[in-house]
Parts: structure tokens; C-alpha cells; sequence
């Protein structure tokens, strides 16, 4: 069931889509099953960010020539290649890793692609819980919304002070 809720919320990123979700990265859900979400969550996004450390690091090692060609070939068997190969092992073991607990190619690329990236300034706390009014029709139970933290957050003005009187 978190496999399938977390699919969800990633692909919610994705609105290329006609139909797609009103508002990108943010589901409605129980209170409950969104407060045991969000780690699960928060530790793949954190995979992502290490996997596109890594790869920054391996760039160093990569070829430009087009995948296939002589040249290409040259690069693969030399020790540059070999090193790239052990630099990108660590992302590509992320990557399995992410795949072995969505179950879904698209949701991990957009998590190893959108999210890493928009997430790569950022230690911790990459979704928040927001609890709703309303309770669900049926069986009461609490609802809450579970997002990705970012883009559309409120900015949160400064303290109002209370007006001074001025003592004449």
C-alpha cells in the first residue's frame, strides 16, 4: 500500500500529462497513513541526492562521443572508462535500491531527476503533513494532505508588533 501511495505522489510531479493532478507533489490521504509515508519518502529523495552527487563527481571520467561509436568503444576499454564505471556504482546501486521499493521506472527517474535536483540544497524534511478539517465521508477518519515542501510555500511574514503609543 505505501509502495502504491508513494508512486502516487511521485507521478503527481509529472504534469505533462492532460488530466494530471490540480496541484503537483501532494496527495490526500489519512493522517495516519501520511505520518508513516513521509519516511519512506524522505529516504528515497535522500538516495537521489546522494545518487546526483555521485554522478557530478563521476563527470569527471565520462566521454562525449556518442554511445556505439569507435571512439566510444576506445573510452569503455581504457582506464577512463573503467573509471567511470566504479565512480557511477554507487548512483546505479541507489537507483536499484529506489526501484526495489517503487516498482516503477518513471517514479524512480523522476525521483533520481526532479526531485534530487530540486531538493539538492535542502538537509531534511522534504514533505510536510497538513492536517485537513473535513473527515471522509463514511468512516470519519481524519484526512490530511502529505506534499512536497518548495515551489508553492507561504512565506511567512515577520511578527507584527503592537502599535506604539507614544507618550507625550
Amino acid at each position: 500500500m505505501f509502495r502504491n501511495m508513494a508512486v502516487s505522489l511521485v507521478m503527481t510531479m509529472k504534469n505533462d500529462e492532460e488530466g494530471g493532478a490540480k496541484v503537483p507533489g501532494r496527495i490526500t490521504t489519512t493522517v495516519a497513513k501520511a505520518k508513516e509515508l513521509r519516511p519512506f519518502i524522505e529516504k528515497l529523495i535522500t538516495m537521489g541526492r546522494k545518487a546526483r552527487r555521485v554522478v557530478q563527481q563521476a563527470e569527471q571520467f565520462s566521454s562525449d562521443s556518442s554511445r556505439g561509436s569507435d571512439e566510444w568503444k576506445a573510452w569503455r576499454e581504457s582506464e577512463a572508462g573503467r573509471n567511470w564505471v566504479r565512480a557511477t556504482a554507487p548512483a546505479l546501486a541507489l537507483r536499484r535500491r529506489a526501484f526495489a521499493a517503487l516498482r516503477s521506472k518513471a517514479a524512480v527517474d523522476i525521483v533520481f531527476g526532479t526531485l534530487a535536483e530540486r531538493f539538492e540544497s535542502r538537509s531534511g524534511g522534504y514533505t510536510r503533513i497538513v492536517r485537513l478539517s473535513n473527515v471522509r465521508l463514511g468512516d470519519a477518519g481524519e484526512q490530511a494532505i502529505i506534499e512536497f515542501v518548495g515551489e508553492n510555500d507561504r512565506v511567512k511574514s515577520g511578527r507584527r508588533s503592537a502599535p506604539s503609543v507614544e507618550a507625550n
